[in-house]
């Protein structure tokens, strides 16, 4: 959203020799035992390689890892975050790039989050070592959010309605041509409504066509819903704090069915609101859930795939974590983070301000 420049045992098998079952213990040998798993959260500072704010990151897996920030930069991992490589998009030191999708090591997508020609969206096959310029926002007014895809060919992004009218892109070629969805077949905009580009999380995709995307910034907060790969939306409300500088800015969905919808008031750092919602009908009704431990809005959310119901959040004031699904949170840290996505359990990132960026675990 424009303005939006302070937030888009093992076990052991006992072996049968001469019928007798012994251990390797009872045989005299001496057994190695590593330490015990981890029984909480796990939380490893990075170097990213700038100093810029970081934004949105993205996991291809556990080793291979795209981030992205002001200043036109992009940052890349092979190695789970041992060494980072950071570099900037030539000839776009203005922009800001406010998400990014990684599709593997050499292959991702940017989007840069601005108003008029500054919303744009680039691609790289070789590693972030060349990026070619795939779509521009002609639209004065207009400011893209975020951006996710089904795969490596169908994708979308999310800007501000524009005239009363959302505005909403997709990609059937992985990103290379972009076509605009036309606003009769979208649900009526509200005065002033958008997303908040802050964390590349306002729009989440599902296989089968599902998305959902978070908005805000005008009286009562929505969530747009997808089931047939953007073709068409439906609207619901969700009952978090809202009106201008407010509502939702992230949705994280741990099935079809049941997810997360975040945000808050942009402006209340040191309080809490009603920011935390939830759904069990993927999402066409929402409820309050419980408040982060955390104070002020949250920027991002993601759920964290291989655990039952663990989700992690992050804002000005910090990070929280929750192990059940949302119904209590515990502090994960209480430095300033924008950006967070997971690929599992042990393989969480956050991003944020001075090129800030760390792994994290949850058990």
């Amino acid at each position: 959203m424009r303005g939006f420049n302070h937030p888009r045992g093992a076990a052991l098998c006992c072996a049968v020799l001469l019928l007798a079952c012994r251990t390797p213990d009872s045989l005299g040998t001496r057994v190695e035992r590593g330490p015990p798993p981890p029984s909480g959260p796990t939380f490893t500072a990075q170097q990213s390689g700038t100093d810029v704010l970081l934004q949105a990151v993205s996991p291809v897996d556990d080793r291979v890892v795209w981030a992205s920030g002001h200043g036109a930069t992009w940052a890349r991992t092979t190695d789970g975050g041992r060494t980072w490589t950071a570099a900037a998009v030539p000839g776009g030191d203005e922009l800001e790039f406010r998400d990014v999708h990684g599709f593997d090591a050499e292959t991702a997508v940017l989007l840069s989050a601005g108003t008029g020609e500054l919303s744009r969206i680039y691609r790289t096959e070789d590693g972030g070592a060349s990026w070619t310029l795939r779509w521009t926002n002609e639209e004065p007014d207009g400011f893209y959010d975020c951006i996710d895809f089904w795969d490596r060919d169908r994708g979308i992004a999310y800007g501000d309605a524009v005239d009363g009218e959302l505005r909403i892109l997709r990609t059937g070629d992985g990103g290379r041509t972009w076509t605009r969805l036309p606003g009769g077949d979208l649900p009526p905009a509200r005065e002033g409504e958008g997303g908040f580009a802050a964390s590349g999380t306002c729009v989440i995709t599902r296989p089968g066509g599902l998305a959902w995307i978070a908005a805000g910034n005008t009286e009562g907060a929505r969530v747009f819903r997808t089931a047939d790969f953007g073709g068409t939306w439906t609207a619901h409300d969700v009952p978090v704090v809202s009106g201008s500088g407010a509502g939702l800015t992230s949705v994280a969905m741990m099935d079809d069915r049941n997810g997360l919808a975040f945000g808050g008031d942009l402006a209340i750092r040191d309080a809490h609101t009603d920011n935390v919602a939830r759904t069990a009908d993927g999402g066409s009704t929402w409820q309050p859930a419980a408040r982060p431990a955390m104070a002020g809005a949250i920027y991002g959310g993601a759920f964290v795939p291989g655990t039952e119901d663990a989700f992690v959040i992050v804002g000005p004031a910090g990070a929280d974590v929750s192990t059940d699904g949302g119904r209590t949170w515990n502090p994960l840290d209480t430095s300033e983070w924008w950006g967070v996505a997971a690929h599992g359990p042990d393989a969480i990132w956050l991003a944020g301000p001075d090129g800030r960026i760390a792994r994290v675990g949850v058990r």
